[in-house]
């Protein structure tokens, strides 16, 4: 991959991030389930495991809405290690802000850890783990 690509692709990638944010920020549940692939794997911050899409969705539709009732979450793109040209493992600080935008008490950050593959062009949700900032 050329220094050039690379960054390409870490730009495609940074709209994705970009994207779970937008979702979950306006609850739009079946857009963000359809960020993930098929089989893929997440791993809730509260550590409940969800094995393929149809789980993701059951849970997402459980709690997306209303989440954002008293706050918002943000999320950037801290690192990018290409595992493959096709396949990407994405750290990405998460961030509670209350809706006037301050630091949510309590709430601290998030750590997700997101590996991405390619597939038909686009980036998607493979395997996630959530992480809470412990101090």
């Amino acid at each position: 991959m050329t220094a050039t690509s690379e960054q390409q692709e870490i730009e495609a990638i940074r709209r994705v991030v970009a994207e779970i944010e937008r979702v979950q920020r306006n609850e739009l549940v079946e857009e963000f389930i359809g960020l993930f692939r098929e089989d893929a794997v997440w791993t809730t911050g509260h550590g409940k495991v969800l094995i393929g899409r149809d789980a993701i969705a059951e849970f997402t539709r459980k709690v997306l809405p209303g989440a954002t009732a008293g706050s918002i979450a943000t999320y950037e793109v801290v690192h990018v290690l290409f595992v493959r040209p096709d396949v990407a493992a994405v750290k990405v600080r998460q961030r509670y802000l209350t809706l006037e935008g301050q630091p949510v008490p309590g709430d601290g950050e998030g750590a997700p850890l997101y590996v991405m593959t390619k597939e038909d062009g686009h980036w998607r949700l493979t395997a996630c783990q959530n992480t809470v900032v412990v101090g």
